[in-house]
């Protein structure tokens, strides 16, 4: 994962009737305030476009009942499948790879004698936070955070990747994301980089942070997990990766991580979906939710990476015989899309119903 600072991209256009969005609310949350109008700049100071930038986001408080991973009217929730295509989908396909094949990265077991995909660590009320520091503090959350010493890390305890540590704390409804963590004998333990969500809430982080993730975003939001698959329905946009990146990010990214500003190349944030016309009829069971997912959430760059690599959870549910039948798609059979019709607010993940 790449780490270079960059400057703010923020895309708004004027709202179409018709076109998709996120469910309603039904928990009588405020819309959060919109702040003054300025132009958004892009790298070496030209203008990318006309911007709509809020005051720090005063996102929607919290919902009552159960916790659910952000609440149904966040970005990551949102139907995009009616959504017009985004004027550079062609580029933007073209350089992640347009005969590139979708790769699933994510299952169950052991590739070359290590666990894959991003394994999530459920604790609960009364565990006890811990001290983390961090190699890029002033971009990460402070703690403590509640990591047990034996949470579970990306690639397993002797990896040398990404090593995302990813803790769902059930009881206060937040996630606790790490980038390259590494535990300490003492119970502590150090990062690249840290965020903390609270997952009732649509806030997004501070405008040209990272988190434990590259666009600076929520890796738990993005996640393809087993459980939604067997229940027929990953009610979510996907995580994904591209080989190159621009200099710039797009709602609801916040983050980039390249030097580059060749305008072929798609910026943190951008969405895509899966074409309306992919037949996944045949796909068996847990690639049809995940394919039908990317048809009407799509997917969300996150990071820098393999083209059309999916993320998803390290779960010995999965059936990586299953999983395969996704390797069947091409970028060709992926369309960028416009998502910023569906913003509310430039500093939150709010998004119109």
């Amino acid at each position: 994962m790449r780490r270079n600072a960059a400057l703010a991209v923020v895309v708004v256009f004027a709202v179409s009737a018709g076109v998709s969005g996120c469910s309603s609310s039904k928990d009588g949350r405020a819309a959060p305030a919109t702040g003054a109008s300025s132009s958004a700049v892009g790298p070496a100071g030209s203008q990318e476009a006309a911007g709509v930038l809020g005051s720090a986001s005063q996102s929607a408080s919290a919902q009552s009942g159960a916790c659910t991973v952000f609440p149904a009217d966040n970005v990551w929730r949102a139907d995009v499948s009616k959504l017009p295509v985004h004027r550079d989908s062609a580029a933007w396909v073209a350089s992640i790879g347009a005969s590139a094949h979708a790769h699933p990265d994510f299952g169950a077991g052991l590739i070359d004698g290590a666990p894959f995909g991003i394994p999530i660590t459920t604790v609960g009320a009364g565990q006890a936070g811990v001290k983390v520091t961090f190699d890029y503090a002033d971009e990460s959350d402070k703690g403590p955070y509640p990591i047990p010493r034996n949470a579970r890390v990306e690639g397993g305890a002797n990896a040398d990747g990404d090593r995302h540590v990813i803790v769902h704390d059930t009881a206060a409804c937040k996630a606790y994301e790490l980038y390259d963590a590494h535990p300490n004998q003492d119970g502590s333990w150090k990062a690249g980089s840290g965020a903390v969500y609270d997952l009732r809430r649509n806030d997004l982080r501070k405008a040209g942070w990272t988190s434990a993730d590259a666009a600076g975003l929520s890796i738990l939001a993005g996640l393809a997990r087993a459980d939604e698959a067997a229940a027929g329905k990953v009610g979510h946009a996907i995580r994904f990766t591209a080989p190159r990146t621009k200099k710039a990010y797009i709602w609801p990214a916040r983050h980039a991580a390249s030097s580059s500003t060749d305008a072929a190349l798609p910026p943190m944030g951008a969405r895509f979906r899966l074409k309306a016309s992919v037949d996944i009829s045949k796909f068996p069971p847990q690639a049809r939710a995940i394919a039908q997912a990317l048809k009407q959430h799509g997917a969300i760059l996150a990071d820098n990476g393999s083209p059309w690599f999916f993320s998803g959870t390290q779960d010995d549910k999965w059936s990586n015989d299953q999983l395969n039948a996704l390797k069947s798609l091409t970028g060709k059979d992926f369309e960028a899309v416009d998502s910023s019709l569906l913003m509310v607010d430039a500093n939150s993940a709010r998004c119109r119903p």
